[in-house]
């Protein structure tokens, strides 16, 4: 279901440097971890006290599920990618954009990357964004899961890169992902059961290994699907009750509509319409709103992306 354009290195042009940009400072400041903090977050502990009941009345997060959807005006952001196209990024789609835009509404409204376990909301350590990929548009080829992290600071270069990086490492080798459930499938069936229970157990006390932190596709700060790459439009897709992942964000073909301009006449634009599904405990509607909005924001103007944020919000205690 989940796709990305399998990146080809005969389309890049070799004069395009993939070196990532790396910073001489850390986004966040330095902690020292304290009692009740988690391997990839940290406890928040000066919530409102609705804010703190409410995983206790909505346990799962299945049960605090919100919907959102908007139709974005993508023509300026298809003359962006054409310009980056022309600078030699031949393989940028709009899904970077998607990511970058993403990762700078972390940077200013860092509550949307909370996250729900063990019935206490924690600040995620990091961003990092989950893809299901499939290595060949075939209905035989097997998904994989790929998961990258991002720094807050990052531009619209860096996130393009890092992605790039790793969505081509998994197209071409089995992933640690791939590896693991490989291995899962063999146990009998009530020892999978007993062992998805304990990795339950585990993540309700945080207490799930790193190793398998980094390569699980349920814990992350978001995970985001094309439908327009295979053709459909954008699905409202759920969250899951283990994990982490607080946000799904989908998106669907592109199409073309009458826009009214300020004169009153009309022009054609291109459209893509987004699909949001957010675990509703992490913040309140007004604070999602306010993401959402510099969200759509900058896929309307996404020559703001070009520069790395200079300042970046941390989340409260």
């Amino acid at each position: 279901m989940e796709n990305i354009e399998n990146a080809k290195d005969s389309q890049i042009k070799k004069s395009v440097n993939y070196d990532i940009e790396t910073y001489d400072t850390p986004a966040y400041k330095a902690r020292k971890k304290r009692w009740g903090d988690r391997k990839d977050g940290r406890r928040i502990r000066t919530l409102p006290a609705i804010e703190y009941i409410s995983p206790f009345i909505m346990k799962e997060r299945t049960d605090s599920l919100n919907y959102f959807e908007d139709v974005i005006d993508i023509t300026n952001a298809e003359r962006f990618l054409d310009e980056k196209h022309r600078e030699g990024y031949t393989d940028m789609t709009l899904l970077h954009v998607i990511l970058a835009a993403y990762v700078r509404v972390v940077s200013e409204r860092p509550a949307i990357n909370r996250f729900i376990a063990g019935q206490r909301i924690y600040a995620h350590n990091n961003i990092e964004c989950l893809m299901t990929i499939k290595k060949a548009l075939s209905i035989e080829m097997p998904d994989t899961c790929i998961k990258v992290e991002f720094d807050p600071r990052d531009n619209i270069y860096n996130v393009y890169k890092k992605f790039r990086k790793v969505a081509i490492a998994a197209i071409q080798d089995d992933t640690n992902f791939d590896n693991t459930t490989g291995k899962l499938k063999f146990l009998p069936r009530f020892v999978l059961r007993w062992f998805v229970s304990f990795l339950k157990f585990l993540d309700y006390h945080g207490k799930v290994p790193k190793k398998l932190l980094k390569i699980s596709p349920f814990h992350g700060s978001m995970i985001v699907t094309s439908m327009g790459s295979i053709g459909i439009p954008a699905v409202y897709h759920h969250l899951y009750n283990f994990g982490t992942l607080p946000v799904f964000v989908s998106y669907g073909s592109i199409f073309a509509g009458d826009a009214i301009k300020r004169d009153g006449t009309r022009e054609r634009h291109h459209f893509v319409t987004l699909k949001v599904v957010t675990d509703e405990r992490i913040c309140d509607g007004f604070y999602y709103a306010s993401a959402f909005k510099k969200l759509k924001r900058l896929l309307l103007h996404p020559e703001i992306l070009n520069n790395s944020a200079q300042t970046v919000q941390e989340d409260i205690d």
